[in-house]
């Protein structure tokens, strides 16, 4: 495959994804006169049509908001991921002799699913456009049928023996073919006519009961999933950088970049130095994640200087650091857009691994996210697995404003508990080499791996990690590595492994400049 990408200028606006055909999606809506937001909102509700394989309708959603028309100095941030249902019980899974969570299967991993509230509350403060137009390119797709993309049509066969999927599961379906989704056309219909009662009170909901048998109850689909929260912020590299506070794990991208900054990070990508600094750097601020991350958890004693400090501290510039022993591919999407005025919108949408659950709720088109496989089932654990709590997420999009408060750029990728990494790579090029966005993003990545790990495990052992590199990566990695006590596994194409980034880049004066990842086959860079 090509690992290059150009950037792309759009004066008008641009919008980033991993599918074309919802990049365009946000670009015609923003060719209609709205604004980013209304951009953002129409790309992700296409992408739940065309990417069943990474994030729908039945997953979450966090979102960070800056720039002109966001009506606030600082970031908007909306945390919409889904707590989970009234009959959470984890005495009983440990009585099944459940030790983590069940990964597949169970209704138990899935909460309460917040994309739907996210797009409402998104549009409800900030949107321009009448929500029916916002979602209309969606509708069209899911009514009229789209080519199914390669990665799709090689994971549908996995659904095999899924109830609730039929609409998917049929032989044969090769690149190229015409899929129709009814079942997501009809839900989409009801929230533009309904508001958040069309589908969370409404054939959904109403299904959602009865799949849960008992994990949920009407009054907790009744219940806001998405807030409005304080965003997290790191000083760093002459600039702010913002995401997504815990249960979200943002503030790893953030940490990662402050210990890089404090030891010393070279401009030049391809130095050994380099990417030795950056995957320690990650590691140092991630080897705690399990007893740090939950919700609630105070993001900025996770980000604070003295904290910080301490981490860099540890880094050893000869060799990998002992940290004691206490991902690759995910079904998550994330998507940028900016419009002509300036405002920008980070956002990331998840199914957790792959389909989610491989639970549907039957009639629906809709398969459930299994975002609960973060809950612990370690009793008294801050993130033990209750009703009404959210689940620790590898979700990790980021924000980026200058000195001035005003929007520099929008990132993030995909990639379970990688996402931290690669937000943390591209943040290095961008704002210490100064790379523009297709040269970030056609760059080589290392990602930490932990074999036979789930994707979303990586902490668990945090001694046992080997760095992946990609196959285009410079031989000085390598070596650089090795020496200094990595183990090291050079990947052959692996279209999922190392994220599917995008990056939209604001210059003070001119046109939003962006590109969408080359990993992610049919992502594009749509102007305006």
């Amino acid at each position: 495959m090509s690992w290059e990408t150009g950037t792309v200028e759009g004066p008008g606006g641009l919008v980033c994804s991993v599918d074309r055909l919802a990049s365009d999606a946000g670009a015609a809506v923003l060719r209609a006169g709205g604004n980013a937001v209304d951009a953002a909102i129409a790309t992700s509700a296409a992408l739940t049509v065309t990417t069943p394989h990474m994030c729908g309708m039945g997953g979450d959603l966090f979102a960070l908001v800056a720039g002109p028309g966001a009506g606030s100095s600082e970031p908007l941030v909306l945390n919409a991921s889904g707590r989970a249902g009234s009959g959470a019980d984890p005495d009983r899974l440990r009585a099944e002799g459940h030790r983590s969570m069940p990964f597949l299967g169970d209704v138990r991993s899935a909460p309460v699913p917040g994309c739907v509230d996210g797009w409402l509350t998104l549009h409800d403060r900030l949107g321009h456009l009448p929500l029916g137009d916002v979602l209309a390119p969606a509708i069209e797709l899911a009514e009229s049928g789209f080519p199914a993309s390669p990665l799709l049509a090689a994971t549908l066969p996995s659904l095999a023996g899924v109830t609730g999927c039929d609409e998917l599961v049929r032989s044969g379906v090769a690149a190229g073919d015409l899929l129709r989704r009814p079942g997501p056309a009809r839900m989409l219909r009801a929230v533009v006519a309904e508001g958040r009662d069309g589908f969370y009170g409404g054939e959904f909901g109403a299904r959602l009961l009865e799949v849960g048998a008992g994990e949920y109850s009407a009054d907790d689909l009744a219940a806001p999933l998405a807030d409005w929260v304080d965003g997290l912020a790191l000083d760093v590299w002459g600039h702010r950088v913002w995401t997504v506070p815990p249960n979200s794990s943002g503030y790893l991208g953030l940490a990662g970049a402050g210990i890089a900054e404090r030891v010393g990070i070279v401009a030049d990508p391809d130095d050994p130095a380099w990417v030795h600094l950056t995957v320690e750097a990650a590691r140092l601020a991630g080897f705690d994640r399990p007893e740090r991350l939950f919700e609630g958890a105070d993001g900025a004693a996770l980000v604070a200087p003295e904290r910080l400090a301490e981490r860099a501290a540890m880094f050893d510039p000869g060799q990998a650091a002992r940290l004691g022993d206490r991902h690759r591919d995910g079904g998550t999407i994330y998507l940028c857009a900016a419009d002509g005025n300036g405002m920008g919108v980070s956002l990331i949408q998840s199914n957790a691994k792959g389909y989610g659950s491989h639970v549907a709720v039957p009639g629906t088109g809709i398969i459930l996210h299994n975002r609960g496989i973060g809950f612990s089932l370690e009793p008294g654990h801050p993130a033990e697995y209750r009703p009404g709590r959210r689940p620790p997420t590898t979700l990790a999009p980021a924000l980026v404003t200058r000195p001035d408060g005003s929007l520099r750029a929008v990132l993030g990728s995909m990639g379970g508990d990688s996402q931290p990494q690669v937000v943390l790579q591209m943040l290095a090029r961008l704002l210490v080499s100064g790379q523009e966005p297709g040269t970030v993003l056609s760059a080589p990545r290392w990602v930490l791996d932990l074999e036979g790990g789930t994707g979303f495990d990586l902490w668990d052992r945090p001694d046992r990690h080997r760095v992946r590199i990609e196959e285009h990566a410079p031989s000085s990695w390598q070596t650089g590595l090795e020496e200094r006590g990595h183990r090291v596994e050079r990947a052959g194409i692996d279209v999922a492994g190392f994220g599917h980034a995008h990056l939209i880049d604001v210059p003070l004066d001119g046109a939003p400049r962006g590109a969408a990842d080359p990993r992610s086959v049919i992502g594009a860079a749509v102007a305006v």
